[in-house]
């Protein structure tokens, strides 16, 4: 959530990144954040000073009492009820603002980084750079879902007869790669000095509002009404919370965790080739990082983050390229996202893999994420996510780009994970 703050002092230049975002409502919403604004300001003095007139009666009957004077005592106190009816509706009154006021901002996204592309779509990406070999498979090459069907390492018929499309079993070396990459993955991030975590995979509503999830995905969400919960879309969600509401120490940070869940998503609307097989499901592997940090350090951290998560792609022999998004492209909370994507080789395209972004403030506004500076003040961290990695396409690539006449190769990173070195 953009602070209220910003919105007042660079009015501009959040309504000029908005507009790189393609955001139509900045401008009106914007402008009735700042009149609510107004409006609260000026009923808060009317509230401050109906009590500090209260506060003085109040003095002045305990010494009209005390002088006997009870018929000017009675006049006061009737003046103090007055005041009594004014003070409870202004705070009436002030809550319904300020509630009206936090469910607009709610529906403002963060604003990007000067360093963002202007853009609409996908296609409108920035290629930072690329890396790896493409391999040339030559003809009758097949893509990863023919593939699991041949070697029977992954079962969506099942998927589909147990719980329904999208949710698929693991089966003999498919549930070993699956469990091995989970094990890699971790153990990197572990070597990379992040702490790990095992976060519960329900969380409760204010999770969700703390993270940006809510109320701007909530479609996209799976949602236990009966105990107003909800399944994650990522384990962002549970282990950034672990901050909320808590003020730091400034010798524990950067804070560094990883954790690993699967994840869940509605996938809400989504169709065509781009869905088939691994492509898109709605339960998932993955393994996040998450960094929480100041905001003069919170972009070296980001780099840092992309360069673990490119030295997971090199180790796993897969060709990638790192991508900035474009205005029209970022998630709803994010500042500045690299994604990362990996070259499918019998589909002849790239699958996105992993998205890591930096929300400045707009995370911990929202969780109230702090820690003291000099002087004691207390200041917004920073907090910046990252997948490393999503599982299911990185599957796919692996099955795809390592296919032989004699089974499936895979990177020696993970022999010793796995126990086996092909799938056959």
């Amino acid at each position: 959530m953009l602070q209220l703050s910003v919105l007042k002092e660079q009015t501009d230049r959040v309504l000029a990144g908005l507009a790189k975002r393609n955001f139509k409502t900045a401008e009106a919403d914007v402008a009735a954040v700042l009149d609510l604004d107004q409006r609260r300001r000026a009923l808060q003095t009317q509230h401050d000073t109906a009590q500090a007139e209260a506060n003085e009666l109040a003095r002045q009957i305990g010494g009209l009492m005390k002088s006997g004077d009870k018929a000017g005592a009675e006049t006061l106190k009737a003046r103090t009820s007055e005041l009594k009816t004014q003070i409870k509706t202004h705070a009436d009154e002030l809550a319904a603002l300020e509630k009206q006021q936090t469910e607009l901002l709610y529906k403002i996204p963060n604003v990007p980084h000067e360093s963002v592309p202007a853009g609409r779509s996908a296609e409108d990406n920035e290629v930072v750079r690329e890396g790896g070999t493409k391999p040339d498979l030559g003809p009758g090459a097949q893509p990863h879902w023919e593939l699991i069907k041949k070697y029977d390492i992954i079962d969506f018929d099942l998927g589909i007869k147990i719980t329904g499309a999208g949710f698929p079993v693991y089966k003999g070396q498919g549930a070993r790669l699956q469990r091995a990459l989970i094990n890699f993955f971790l153990d990197q991030a572990r070597d990379a000095g992040y702490v790990e975590v095992q976060p519960p995979i329900l969380v409760n509503e204010a999770s969700g509002y703390g993270t940006g999830q809510l109320p701007d995905k909530e479609g996209q969400m799976y949602h236990d009404k009966a105990d107003n919960l909800y399944l994650i879309p990522t384990s962002e969600v549970p282990i950034t919370n672990l901050y909320r509401d808590e003020i730091i120490a400034a010798d524990k940070l950067p804070v560094r965790n990883t954790g690993y869940t699967p994840c869940f998503r509605r996938e809400a609307g989504s169709w065509g080739a781009d869905v088939r097989g691994l492509n898109r499901l709605h339960q998932f592997d993955k393994v996040e990082i998450v960094q929480i940090t100041q905001p003069e350090h919170s972009y070296a951290a980001h780099e840092q983050m992309v360069a673990h998560v490119e030295r997971l792609l090199q180790q796993l022999e897969l060709p990638y390229r790192v991508l900035r998004l474009c205005g029209g492209d970022m998630g709803f909370t994010s500042a500045l996202t690299y994604d990362l994507e990996v070259w499918s080789a019998a589909q002849g395209r790239w699958l996105e893999v992993s998205s890591v972004s930096n929300f400045e403030t707009f995370q911990a506004n929202r969780l109230k994420c702090r820690y003291r500076g000099e002087g004691g003040k207390t200041q917004l961290l920073h907090t910046l996510n990252g997948s490393a990695l999503a599982l299911p396409r990185i599957v796919a690539a692996l099955l795809e780009n390592n296919q032989t006449p004699e089974g499936i190769n895979l990177p020696s990173v993970l022999h010793s994970y796995c126990g086996f070195t092909q799938i056959k």
